[in-house]
């Protein structure tokens, strides 16, 4: 799954907060096998177009961290404070919701073509955290989970589209369906900053950049293309009606700046511009269709990027045999590169040889430098081995990858199934509140911390878990 590759439906790597005995499990994640079977269900084009999903995976949010942590720093914004969210959507957009969370489509990462595009588009975001420009948000979305948020800021954008669309009742009736199911009304300025702000995160950007010595031309590249694809729409719009600035007059702002850095020309390093083309391969072979990718990536090109990208299409459409070959030539172009390996243990367990996968996670989580997730899959393979011998050492795996990622839902899930396995009921029940709490059902979870607290031992470690689970109240409206 993407949650193994994209597998990782897994976390932002460093840019992440130290989560309390109660926040820890406030973040809901979906795994990329999760994200493929929504948009099955839904009546897009590309599986690539399911809204309202986060992405976990290891290499890119190890990749985003990099592209990220300086930029925080430079604006003297604790890395640690910040956690990135990888949204499913073609769409190229970021946005912060609060002080401390960007919220990145995997679209920026898809049409972008260099790093220095992206980490124009994070300077951006940090730019309206470090200006303070979201201190006045409303308390509940500063408290609320992170898919709470998505939720709400999706249903006043759906309402307030409408409403400018001139299809009220369509819109707003969409608007009011997404908010459903327990969130609470987002106020429309919640979707928008002032017209000053944004041009203020555009200067703030330049100056992160510069300071990181980092060009300034992907960024303007960006917002010059987003600005040409936008003026049809927006030519007969009244610019005091809009929360941006006008397409035209930022552009012509931003260029002055942005060509006086010194650093206008510079090229991103080629590993990392390696690492980006990955990035990108990973994303078009996970969500697109295997035609789709074809084309994209043809057998004509022989670049690691594209075997990758050809070699989880193959996966994903069943043909492992196919797809294990790739997996070997990655290997053998990289053999140090963790993520090739993560990607053979990910089809190894497809094909239903958990034992075969053990030694590639292995490698990969000796390797990845953040092998949290890794280490989840190494841990289910282990489990899904069926071998009582290994089943200890599966759950070991489980518990230590949990630590470095405490909101991976599947993750809670696989070790509930280990415990159910090694008789360890009530561990196995507060595995399983775990899991419904990381999804946001904090009644079911308190369901199942309670039949938890009675089997374990008061005061335990443990039982601590289940109790925090069991005092948690959301934030008051």
């Amino acid at each position: 799954m993407f949650s193994s590759p994209l597998r990782n439906t897994g976390e932002t790597g460093a840019i992440k907060t130290s989560p309390s005995p109660l926040r820890r499990f406030g973040r809901r994640a979906v795994s990329m096998a999760a994200v493929l079977a929504l948009a099955s269900a839904m009546a897009t084009p590309a599986p690539a177009q399911v809204r309202g999903g986060f992405i976990r995976d290891a290499e890119i949010e190890a990749l985003l961290s990099d592209y990220t942590v300086p930029i925080l720093r430079a604006a003297g914004v604790g890395a640690s404070a910040v956690q990135i969210y990888l949204i499913a959507s073609p769409t190229f957009n970021a946005f912060v919701a609060d002080g401390r969370r960007i919220f990145i489509n995997s679209g920026v990462l898809m049409q972008a073509k260099t790093p220095n595009e992206v980490i124009g588009v994070m300077a951006h975001e940090t730019g309206h955290i470090a200006g303070g420009h979201l201190a006045r948000m409303r308390s509940e979305i500063r408290g609320a989970q992170a898919m709470s948020v998505l939720t709400m800021l999706l249903g006043a954008g759906a309402m307030a589209a409408g409403a400018m669309a001139g299809a009220g009742g369509t819109g707003a009736q969409a608007g009011q369906a997404l908010m459903l199911g327990g969130q609470h009304m987002a106020n429309r300025s919640l979707l928008s900053y002032r017209r000053s702000e944004e041009s203020s995160a555009d200067r703030a950007a330049v100056n992160y950049l510069n300071a990181t010595g980092q060009s300034t031309k992907g960024m303007l590249e960006t917002f010059s293309n987003l600005a040409s694809q936008s003026f049809l729409s927006t030519k007969y719009t009244d610019p005091y009606a809009v929360s941006h600035p006008m397409p035209r007059e930022r552009i012509a702002a931003l260029e002055q700046l942005a060509r006086q850095s010194p650093h206008y020309e510079k090229k991103d390093p080629p590993a990392l511009q390696h690492r980006h083309n990955l990035a990108r391969a990973k994303l078009h072979g996970y969500l697109e269709h295997p035609s789709s990718v074809a084309r994209r990536y043809p057998r004509s090109d022989n670049s690691v990027a594209a075997n990758y990208a050809r070699t989880i299409s193959k996966m994903r459409s069943g043909s492992y045999r196919d797809a294990l070959s790739g997996t070997d030539r990655l290997i053998r172009a990289e053999p140090n590169n963790p993520y090739f390996h993560e990607l053979k243990g990910d089809l190894l367990v497809k094909a239903g040889r958990p034992r075969e996968a053990i030694a590639p996670y292995q490698r990969a989580v000796s390797m990845a430098p953040r092998p949290g997730l890794i280490r989840v899959a190494l841990g289910g393979a282990l489990v899904a081995t069926g071998d009582q011998n290994l089943l200890g050492q599966g759950i070991r795996q489980l518990n230590q990858g949990l630590q470095a990622e405490p909101d991976f839902a599947t993750g809670y899930r696989q070790l509930a199934i280990a415990y159910g396995k090694s008789g360890r009921v009530a561990e196995a029940e507060l595995a399983t509140a775990q899991e419904h709490f990381a999804r946001g059902d904090h009644e079911l979870a308190k369901r199942f911390a309670g039949r938890a607290q009675q089997g374990l031992k008061h005061g335990s470690p443990a039982w601590l878990r289940a109790d925090d689970i069991l005092k948690y109240r959301p934030p008051r409206t």
